[in-house]
């Protein structure tokens, strides 16, 4: 279980949400919603490691993920908004290089199929600097097809996506929650995954705990 105590954080001089009580547990999605600026990537970056709160703690089980470290780093998953991809390596390299950095290790003629399945085939061996804002997309997005880890945070996943990859990505979604995984993402799109309750967390001046 993830568990959110008392989070705030600020930017600068300005507070961008304080008190923050929330937890998610497995076969969960949470989807974070809120105005711009509300701290939506601010948050998914704190609950990732990547970003320092101003105050409370973020606890893995009832650990402080900072004390796990490697430990809570094998069990996340994070895709920010950016693809967050090597431009010198194919796609192929970027998507092994990401996973092996987690410990999770993957097979050259897996990585080929997931990258085939996400619609990247006769592109795996290019640069993925030459690819499409789409393409670099569906680089990152692939991780999710191999990895391994039971959190995924994920930051606007369907941008740059076609419907095709759109519905593609929603049953991705619906079978790590079925899988007893746990999800958090930000999306401005619709989105749907059959069966699943998708719990809503809001950001902002009316902000309650969930």
């Amino acid at each position: 279980m993830l568990k959110s105590v008392e989070l705030t954080c600020e930017r600068g001089d300005r507070t961008l949400f304080s008190g923050l009580n929330f937890s998610i547990e497995p076969g969960e999605l949470i989807h974070v919603k809120g105005h711009n600026g509300s701290g939506k990537t601010s948050l998914l970056r704190i609950l990732s490691g990547l970003m320092l709160q101003a105050e409370g703690d973020v606890l893995w089980g009832t650990e402080n993920i900072r004390k796990l470290r490697d430990e809570y780093q094998k069990n996340l998953l994070y895709i920010g908004h950016l693809p967050g991809i090597k431009g010198d390596l194919t796609a192929l390299e970027n998507l092994q290089v990401n996973n092996a950095l987690s410990g999770n290790v993957v097979e050259e003629d897996q990585a080929w199929q997931a990258l085939g399945k996400i619609g990247l085939r006769g592109r795996e061996d290019l640069p993925a600097r030459v690819l499409s804002q789409g393409q670099q997309r569906r680089v990152a997005l692939s991780q999710m097809l191999v990895s391994k880890a039971k959190l995924w945070i994920l930051d606007e996943p369907f941008t740059a996506l076609d419907v095709k990859a759109v519905a593609m990505l929603q049953s991705v979604l619906e079978e790590h929650i079925n899988g007893n995984g746990m999800i958090i993402l930000t999306t401005h799109q619709d989105f749907a995954v059959n069966n699943i309750e998708v719990r809503e967390l809001h950001l902002g001046l009316s902000e309650k705990d969930v």
